[in-house]
């Protein structure tokens, strides 16, 4: 009974360290055999471990396997940072070779802007039609969530951001606009503004949405001919006034687009 026990306290770890990291749970399993190698018994030896090793794969390792499968480390600069350092550990920074060349054109295009390309949530390192959850379509290189730009309320543009997460503060639509949350949610899909819960704390208060800065960086990502779709709620196209055939509505089935860009690949 105690094994079984034990069997399925590990199972719960490796499920959840699986789907958050992708690589997170094969490496718990290493790290219980590693533990068992290490004679020496010292306080949270298997954390330890774990930690450890985890750490070693994701800044040493994987960066250079991850080629293999047809994807690479986002390259960050002064123009290009993740909005949550989270990203990085949780190794959901990984996108195929020509989307870090649309993000490089893309700084290039706002190299005298006073903000940068604050992204959150691209791909894990390997095997394409792995799910990147919460999102539906992370899972082949090609996709990336950009942070919107914000401003102070004396209209100064900072690279600040209004959530822990990046995601999940809303840009809702004014009286006027069309309410494409409230639309879909009538049609049965409660899931749609799912990720007001995914802040993990809200900050910046102060913070507006920034029209002009969210416009530029959308329009300079449209100069890219790589770019295929860039998924934005309708209320913000129409109020942004996009009329690009790029910008779509990306469906009620997944989450609302009013607290993040989505860019993608042809």
């Amino acid at each position: 009974m105690k094994k079984f026990t034990k069997a399925i306290f590990i199972s719960l770890l490796i499920i959840p360290l699986t789907v958050i990291t992708q690589i997170g749970g094969i490496l718990f399993l290493i790290s219980l055999l590693v533990s068992k190698m290490i004679k020496k018994n010292f306080r949270f030896k298997k954390s330890i471990v774990f930690v450890a090793l985890y750490l070693i794969f994701t800044f040493f390792i994987i960066p250079f396997v991850a080629p293999i499968f047809g994807r690479e480390k986002i390259i960050s600069n002064k123009k290009i940072a993740p909005t949550n350092y989270m990203t990085i550990l949780l190794n959901r920074n990984y996108v195929r070779p020509e989307l870090n060349k649309v993000l490089e054109k893309t700084a290039k295009c706002i190299q005298k802007e006073p903000f940068k390309i604050n992204y959150l949530d691209a791909n894990f390192p390997f095997l394409k039609g792995f799910p990147l959850l919460p999102h539906l379509s992370h899972n082949d290189g090609k996709k990336i969530d950009i942070s919107f730009v914000y401003e102070s309320k004396d209209g100064k543009i900072t690279n600040q951001q209004k959530s822990i997460s990046g995601y999940g503060d809303f840009e809702n639509p004014k009286k006027h606009e069309f309410d494409q949350t409230n639309y879909c949610k009538s049609k049965g899909f409660y899931q749609y503004d799912f990720t007001k819960y995914a802040t993990f704390g809200k900050i910046n208060s102060d913070l507006k949405f920034s029209e002009k800065g969210t416009k530029k960086l959308i329009q300079c990502f449209l100069k890219n001919k790589n770019v295929g779709k860039i998924f934005l709620e309708p209320h913000l196209k129409n109020r942004l006034k996009l009329s690009s055939s790029r910008i779509r509505f990306h469906g009620c089935r997944t989450v609302r687009h009013d607290d993040h860009i989505h860019v993608q690949l042809k």
